[in-house]
């Protein structure tokens, strides 16, 4: 998780203050809530492996894969996306609060994975 925050912090400072343009095929608010959710799932497993750096670092490749096979995404429009939604603080907050809530009661719950 420190590394995808740390690249959604780098990214924002790349990002240009103009807000306004709006790309085509962009994820709606909801989907990018179920993408993310999914990815930060995904990302907990691999770093809870015990295996090598290396080798963790392929598997979260090979599973980020299947996250967005699963929610029929392409990896170029969630980066579109994201980089759209972290021009706006205020609706990237909006937005990683709904990914934590959910995440929360899914471990309060005692929630299975049904990533794949």
């Amino acid at each position: 998780m420190k590394r995808f925050l740390i690249l959604s912090f780098c990214i924002i400072s790349l990002v240009s203050c103009n807000s306004s343009n709006k790309p085509t095929g962009l994820l709606p608010e909801d989907k990018m809530v179920e993408v993310l959710i999914d990815i930060h799932i995904t990302e907990g497993l691999t770093s809870a492996m015990p295996i090598a750096y290396d080798s963790s670092k392929v598997l979260y490749n090979l599973l980020e894969k299947d996250v967005f096979i699963k929610h029929q995404v392409s990896d170029s429009v969630f980066t579109q996306s994201m980089l759209y939604y972290l021009r706006d603080p205020s609706e990237m907050e909006r937005i990683y609060s709904r990914v934590v809530d959910s995440l929360m009661v899914r471990e309060s719950t005692g929630g299975t994975i049904d990533q794949f």
